[in-house]
């Protein structure tokens, strides 16, 4: 299947409209700007920002503070930010913190919820003027804003089975990402596992895979580049990760191939969700918490092969992982679990479904000597898949979409009455 239909590019309905140009402004309804993963929610809202003006709006989370520290902190913070208004986080894009009650599954929360969250809206596009704008929702848990914009577009691009994801209410989550897709003028998923049930609430649904900066990765293959302090001197091959460490990871696979290949170092970056007590105790497993995205390039320098090791489920049948397309940039063996994603780079990626698979398959690419041909055969995978063109694309679909609802309005208004 294209990332988007032939037949629904702008480039193949004449000339795209002017409607949306250099003045739009899009209100981006997104994750936690300053999350310790870079998304695609800000991949995008970057590739927007170049485009257009961009209000981001950092939604609040659907999942109910657990207590921790960290979550008493991120509530202190989220509210700090959200009475210190408006301001300017990169060229083109200016942040606004919204704030919910977490609570989600009682009705009176919902109803103060949104009566916050639409004043905090409206006062913001009553202060600057904005008036037609493109309504972009990279996440499903403000429904009620859909439409409700005076936008002349409402976009939703969903990324992943939400009401999937460890520690939200599953039937609530489901509602809004029904709500969200019904009422938005054009759906995008980014996988093809998500399109038939999307269709069937939405008929202008198209799949928009994620994006690589490939240039970024592409450094872990510059003999310049330095390899940072943390890994550098460690012996033997290394086997690498990086991502949140959720439920979702195996981490008893991992913790049994370590076990059986004692001589291998394996490395996972990033932050650590899950207790303590999950992971895996063994010399050679090293959870270095988060790195700057800046610093990845030189991690993966360092990698001997990549792992991508999902625990089968709901999830991750629909994942699109960003990480995949990010290891082949920077030209490294990549091992992962069969899912409908994994099994598209099957040319250039090793797909496991057993402990078995797993190893043997970890043993073929750190067994090979490296191969120049091996490493420019990943990364021609991906050269083409940069956020950029991404973005171009789903553009190009929304000039569609705006040109077919001015001609569907003009239309109504030369009916007789």
């Amino acid at each position: 299947m294209n990332a988007l239909p032939a037949e629904s590019l702008a480039a193949g309905r004449g000339p795209p409209s002017t409607e949306i140009g250099p003045d739009t402004v899009v209100l981006f309804f997104g994750n936690d700007w300053f999350a310790e993963n870079r998304t695609s929610s800000h991949h995008l809202a970057r590739q927007l920002a170049r485009r257009f003006r961009v209000f981001y709006f950092e939604c609040p989370g659907w999942r109910a503070p657990r207590g921790s520290g960290r979550d008493l902190k991120k509530v202190v913070v989220k509210l700090w930010r959200f009475v210190s208004g408006t301001r300017t986080v990169e060229r083109g894009i200016r942040l606004r913190t919204l704030v919910q009650i977490p609570f989600h599954r009682f009705a009176l929360v919902r109803w103060a919820n949104r009566q916050v969250v639409r004043a905090a809206v409206r006062w913001l596009t009553w202060r600057e003027q904005v008036r037609g704008a493109v309504a972009w929702f990279h996440v499903p848990h403000v429904p009620f804003l859909v439409g409700r914009l005076g936008e002349r577009i409402a976009v939703y691009y969903c990324i992943d089975d939400y009401a999937a994801y460890p520690g939200v209410d599953p039937g609530t989550v489901r509602a809004m990402d029904e709500e969200t897709t019904r009422r938005a003028d054009v759906v995008f998923v980014a996988s093809e596992t998500l399109v038939r049930a999307k269709r069937e609430w939405n008929p202008r649904t198209c799949v928009s895979p994620h994006g690589v900066e490939f240039e970024h990765f592409a450094r872990a293959q510059d003999p310049a580049l330095p390899v940072p302090d943390d890994v550098r001197d460690l012996r033997g091959p290394v086997v690498g990760f990086f991502g949140l460490v959720e439920q979702f990871i195996d981490l008893d696979l991992i913790g049994w191939l370590a076990g059986e290949r004692p001589d291998w170092q394996f490395v996972l970056i990033g932050r650590v969700a899950v207790p303590a007590a999950a992971l895996p105790r063994r010399a050679n497993v090293h959870f270095l918490g988060k790195r700057p995205y800046e610093s990845l390039p030189g991690y993966a320098k360092r990698f001997d092969a990549c792992l991508i090791p999902y625990r089968p489920g709901d999830w991750s049948f629909h994942a699109n992982p960003i990480k995949l397309r990010e290891y082949l940039a920077a030209g490294k063996p990549v091992v992962a679990t069969a899912t409908p994603q994994a099994e598209k780079f099957a040319d250039v990626v090793e797909v496991a479904r057993t402990r078995g698979e797993f190893l043997s398959a970890l043993d073929r690419v750190l067994g090979q000597p490296p191969s120049a041909e091996a490493v420019a055969r990943r990364m021609r995978r991906v050269a083409d898949s940069s956020w950029d063109a991404r973005a171009t694309a789903v553009v190009g679909e929304l000039r569609t979409v705006v040109e077919a609802k001015a001609e569907r309005r003009a239309a109504h208004l030369q009916t007789p009455r």
